[in-house]
């Protein structure tokens, strides 16, 4: 079934199909392949209930982009030139607010958990599905990202584990840094059956995430309309990183982060740019989709590049303003760190 959260509709006969989706800002259209499949959940239900709620809500998620105008909504019903994401993407409720990831390679088999956050449901999904655990993808230490590491080697011996080669990973066998890659699944693109590595330090120092050219798994690193608290890194360490993820990815890769915090992201993102009005229409219809229990992740990197605070603490002057910096220098480079560091001292305490 194809989520009437994405308002998504398909005819059978195609295998990419094009609609504007009205669960995220109105100029952006979707191109969804059907290989791709999302679980959503409500964080304040039970995860069994909420598994059972969203039991039946699933959507193609490999690929979106925006249409060339960006003031127009485009519809198609035929199928558009576009590659199909090389594997699929089940994402399920974990914990209290966690989503858990499982990427599968139909061709090879290949299955890859992205955080472990809670090894029983991810063996519920995979004995559901029928696939065979083999990586695990760790983006950082925190236990709501490796809690079930141990448990998940057990039940799955010829699982290989990769997390950030500066933290403490559970069971890990590959450590990893910025620039290495993980081959996973089989493709007809050399690329696309690689993730590569990106360091992505400041909520953790080690903090890693994993993507291609399609998609990108940020664990805690970056939030649809926010970021992760600065628990280990420092200002600068952490706006290099968000600054990298905003020129490294392109406009339409699917930003799958790891936690449902986007309605409490974007009223504090409202008290510092309420002007944006791109970010006014997505907070409109992010309470349309939270008041149904329905998932606003993934996102794309244009719609974070747009509305996300913590990605425009040099672009915006209204930002700059609302957290206390009413002039820059009109000379010499400014340590934009310093207006990031604002930002998120205001989020912490808002």
């Amino acid at each position: 079934m194809i989520s009437s959260a994405l308002r998504f509709l398909t005819s059978p006969s195609t295998t990419i199909a094009t609609r504007t989706a009205t669960s995220l800002p109105r100029r952006v259209t979707y191109l969804l392949a059907l290989s791709s499949v999302v679980r959503a959940f409500s964080p304040s239900s039970s995860t069994t209930a909420a598994a059972a709620d969203f039991s039946s809500w699933s959507s193609s998620c490999a690929l979106f982009s925006s249409p060339e105008n960006e003031h127009q909504r485009a519809m198609s019903s035929s199928a558009a030139s576009a590659t199909a994401a090389p594997f699929i993407v089940e994402q399920f409720p974990c914990l209290t607010d966690n989503y858990g990831f499982l990427i599968h390679d139909e061709t090879t088999g290949d299955t890859a958990a992205i955080d472990t956050p809670d090894a029983a449901a991810y063996e519920k999904v995979l004995k559901e599905k029928g696939w065979t655990l083999t990586h695990i993808l760790n983006t950082h230490h925190h236990h709501d990202h490796t809690g079930g590491n141990k448990e998940l080697c057990k039940l799955y011996p010829q699982v290989k584990v990769y997390g950030p080669a500066t933290e403490q990973i559970p069971n890990r066998h590959v450590a990893l840094k910025e620039g290495d890659t993980v081959d996973f699944g089989s493709s007809s693109d050399a690329n696309a059956n690689q993730l590569k590595i990106m360091d992505v330090g400041g909520h953790t120092k080690g903090h890693i995430a994993f993507y291609n050219s399609q998609v990108a798994f940020v664990g805690d690193s970056l939030f649809a309309l926010g970021c992760g608290r600065m628990f280990e890194g420092t200002p600068t360490q952490f706006w290099t990183s968000l600054t990298k993820l905003r020129s490294t990815l392109t406009d339409d890769t699917l930003v799958y982060c790891a936690h449902e915090y986007t309605a409490a992201n974007a009223k504090f993102a409202l008290s510092v740019e309420p002007s944006n009005t791109q970010l006014v229409h997505r907070v409109q219809e992010i309470t349309e989709l939270r008041a149904q229990n329905k998932p606003t992740v993934p996102s794309t990197m244009k719609l974070e590049k747009e509305t996300n605070p913590f990605l425009r603490c040099d672009i915006s002057k209204e930002i700059q303003q609302n957290v206390g910096i009413m002039e820059l220098p009109t000379t010499g480079d400014y340590d934009f760190a310093q207006v990031f560091a604002k930002v998120r001292a205001a989020k912490d305490t808002f």
